[in-house]
């Protein structure tokens, strides 16, 4: 049960400073979703610091990553919010923000995991 707790608190955290980074980022101008590309590339960087800490010399207990990586930063990034924005890129047609911004999303967010994974070592 206390597992079930530190990931709920974690990923009421991460959603809200999700919301808060979407609402502030996303751009109602040119319909570009900034502050979810924003979000998932951070929350890319921050669980390739958490489980690098965790992974090095058991840095973080269980309770801790459960809490960081699997509640905040699975509250945080947004995949489903990711998904259905490219869907909106498909059915308008715009063919070149849907490819833009997927292959910037999955490559930039590879590094930052990469990135995060290496700040740690």
């Amino acid at each position: 049960m206390k597992h079930i707790l530190l990931v709920f608190i974690g990923g009421g955290f991460g959603s809200v400073l999700r919301y808060i980074i979407g609402k502030y980022l996303n751009s109602s101008q040119t319909g570009i979703p900034y502050g979810t590309f924003a979000a998932n590339i951070l929350g890319s960087l921050l669980i390739g610091i958490i489980l690098g800490l965790a992974a090095k010399n058991n840095s973080l207990s269980q309770s801790q990553t459960l809490l960081l990586a699997t509640g905040f930063c699975g509250g945080f990034t947004t995949f489903s919010t990711f998904a259905y924005e490219n869907h909106v890129f498909i059915k308008a047609g715009d063919f070149t923000s849907f490819a833009v911004y997927t292959i910037g999303s999955f490559i930039v967010g590879f590094l930052a995991v990469f990135l995060g994974m290496f700040l740690v070592k």
